[in-house]
């Protein structure tokens, strides 16, 4: 018995000492400044994306985001902390992409970073969808939404070719300017067509606006061009017209990253208005909506974003 004890305590140690082995040994080949999924294909865009706009990110406390960043950085030094995983790898680092601006290093105002997109968005989308009827709710609900998108382009600015002050304020102007004056021109139109029709007129002053923010804030690019690389990553020059290309994908994701949350809420609401209990209860139309609009943004979101590779 006891040779056999002492024969079952070796190989559990053996067992035992492999596993360390095998947990201390993570290689220091992983790329983690490329996505862990193959960019060139829709769906692995897709899986990107998702665990980028991952809502749950947002209520993670600075010390789990602290520790994501000492996992990153020190493995981008050449050091592996004992025990970690591949998968923990990977977990930390979209923590950090989450939280920490990908050129400078520092973390980022909460409401600017792309996990708060989606309870961001839905709360904002939903009060525009709701409170659509009166001039200033909509004058008041466009100018939340533009103020929202300039927090967010400036969170998210380029480390490479920073936006100036006054480039913001310019992007922020006119973005606000046509998305209220479109909201408004197809309010007063909409008074001589079906009520459905009136629900829409949200989506396309946001429509509107992302094709005045989105290129007024690249202008500098339109201008001088974007970065283009071989196949090696070699920097080659700058092209006008790869701007331009990109631009419009932006523009094209953006807009259709709206048409679920905006064009698929409006037709269940219509139809829920009439129903007896809503209106007995018409308290629950913005939280209704919104969690309508947080639905479809928690989908539209990530594969909208997938739409175009990120490098082509």
């Amino acid at each position: 018995m006891r040779a056999q004890t002492f024969r079952w305590d070796n190989i559990t140690l053996v067992i035992l000492m492999q596993k360390a082995r095998m947990s201390g040994e993570l290689s220091l080949n992983i790329n983690i400044k490329e996505p862990r999924w193959d960019q060139g294909t829709f769906m692995g865009r897709a899986k990107h994306f998702f665990m980028v706009t991952d809502p749950r990110n947002v209520l993670l406390s600075s010390e789990t985001l602290e520790k994501a960043r000492v996992i990153v950085e020190n493995y981008r030094a050449g050091t592996v902390k004992p025990g970690l995983t591949e998968d923990e790898l990977w977990r930390a680092k979209y923590v950090y992409d989450s939280a920490f601006h990908p050129d400078t290093g520092e973390k980022m105002f909460v409401i600017g970073r792309m996990s708060a997109q989606v309870p961001m968005n839905m709360s904002i989308t939903g009060c525009m969808l709701t409170f659509y009827r009166t001039t200033p709710a909509v004058v008041f609900w466009q100018w939340v939404n533009q103020s929202f998108n300039a927090v967010v382009n400036y969170t998210n600015r380029s480390g490479d070719a920073p936006m100036t002050v006054n480039q913001l304020g310019a992007a922020y102007v006119s973005a606000t300017t046509g998305a209220v004056v479109t909201a408004l021109g197809l309010k007063s139109l909409a008074t001589r067509l079906p009520p459905i029709v009136s629900r829409f007129v949200p989506f396309a002053a946001v429509a509107a606006a992302n094709c005045i923010n989105i290129p007024f804030m690249r202008q500098r690019e339109l201008k001088y061009g974007i970065p283009v690389t071989d196949e090696n990553g070699n920097r080659l020059g700058e092209s006008p017209n790869a701007a331009k290309q990109a631009i419009v994908q932006v523009v094209v994701s953006r807009i259709g990253m709206a048409v679920p949350a905006m064009a698929i809420p409006p037709v269940i609401m219509n139809a829920l208005e009439k129903r007896a209990f809503m209106k007995r209860f018409p308290i629950l139309n913005a939280p209704v909506q919104v969690g309508l609009v947080g639905l479809c943004l928690v989908f539209a979101t990530p594969l909208c974003c997938a739409l175009f590779p990120q490098k082509s």
